[in-house]
């Protein structure tokens, strides 16, 4: 049995998945620079290039948006705190594994 058959098919998976990967890599990416282990313009190319590409926020939004208006309120707010909490918190870490390396 595949994993994504265990998991709630109302989730959007591949939004949120694609996001935490994101916000894991910026914050990777920012350290890296504050370290000085990338340039000016490798960070900016890498960060808002890659990162801006491989996430998906305006995907989120809309998911949002469409759980709220059918009025799945509780889903709708869930996946936002989640997507919210938990890119915060792999930003974090992406940094601080980044400190850790440089």
């Amino acid at each position: 049995m595949a994993a994504r058959d265990r998991l709630p098919a109302s989730f959007h998976w591949g939004t949120f998945l694609a996001n935490m990967a994101a916000a894991l890599l910026l914050g990777f990416l920012v350290q890296a620079g504050t370290q000085g282990a990338l340039g000016a313009t490798g960070q900016a190319l890498l960060s808002t290039g890659f990162c801006g590409a491989l996430s998906t926020w305006s995907t989120f939004s809309k998911e949002v948006l469409a759980l709220t208006d059918a009025r799945r309120l509780a889903r709708a707010g869930g996946y936002l705190l989640a997507t919210v909490a938990f890119g915060l918190g792999l930003s974090f870490a992406g940094g601080a594994l980044a400190q850790a390396i440089w």
